[in-house]
């Protein structure tokens, strides 16, 4: 067991057959795979395709992301941060101000999840026509 990458490898050979402490989203226990689930949580895709408008504070953005509770964006948005993808700017203010904003690395992930966010808003149409067919399929 390797740990040197900041994981610990377990003994299964990657599906790329490339050298198995390089991340493979394949592979169980692959850090990648969390960074995936944080970027593509319901409310991760909503926040990170929210901060691609603009800066938000934490209410702006709590009403722009409909349905979030304050808890649900707070944990999004620290881990968000934690990973890299959020910077978070506390004025010294009073009352205090916190702004969120997307880090270099935010931007380039927010672009990718706004592109698969369109596709699908493009696509209902077609994903609902294929719902009604799968269920007559079903039922028949």
């Amino acid at each position: 067991m390797d740990e040197s990458a900041g994981f610990v490898l377990d003994e299964e050979v990657t599906l790329r057959g490339s050298d198995p402490s390089s991340p493979d989203v394949h592979r169980a226990g692959c850090p990648s795979r969390a960074v995936l689930e944080h970027v593509t949580s319901r409310w991760g895709v909503l926040v990170l395709v929210s901060l691609r408008e603009r800066s938000y504070r934490f209410s702006e953005l709590r009403r722009r992301v409909g349905g979030v509770s304050e808890k649900m964006l707070a944990q999004t948005l620290q881990t968000l941060q934690r990973d890299g993808f959020v910077h978070r700017d506390a004025h010294p203010v009073i009352p205090p101000r916190v702004d969120y904003s997307l880090t270099p690395m935010g931007r380039e992930v927010a672009d990718q999840v706004w592109t698969l966010t369109r596709w699908v808003e493009g696509r209902l149409d077609d994903v609902f026509a294929a719902r009604v067919a799968y269920d007559a399929d079903r039922a028949a």
